[in-house]
């Protein structure tokens, strides 16, 4: 696994590792081999994790269809826009409009 750090900006590249190990269950996995696990144990959590998956495979195919509803949208927070973001009014206009 490998970060970029930018500028000497040493936080922003931890908090970049500590997102990506998170995504790649790094933490989880950690957390399980702290302490044995019993067989019987880790059939029933396999198990678990196997519904629970097929209910979010299922969930995700109910909202396309439209039976159900999807995922409410969170409102944007208004403040500083965020780099890399949507351009700006000057960059969608044609050149002809911004010169008069």
């Amino acid at each position: 696994m490998q970060v970029l750090v930018r500028d000497n900006n040493i936080e922003q590249a931890l908090k970049a590792l500590k997102k990506k190990m998170q995504r790649e269950g790094v933490f989880r996995e950690m957390k399980q081999r702290k302490a044995y696990e019993k067989p019987s144990e880790k059939r029933a959590r396999q198990k678990s994790e196997a519904v629970r998956r097929a209910r979010k495979v299922a969930r995700k195919a109910a909202q396309r269809e439209g039976l159900i509803p999807g995922p409410k949208k969170k409102p944007r927070p208004m403040g500083r826009p965020r780099a890399g973001g949507a351009p700006t009014s000057d960059a969608v206009r044609p050149a002809a409009a911004i010169g008069g």
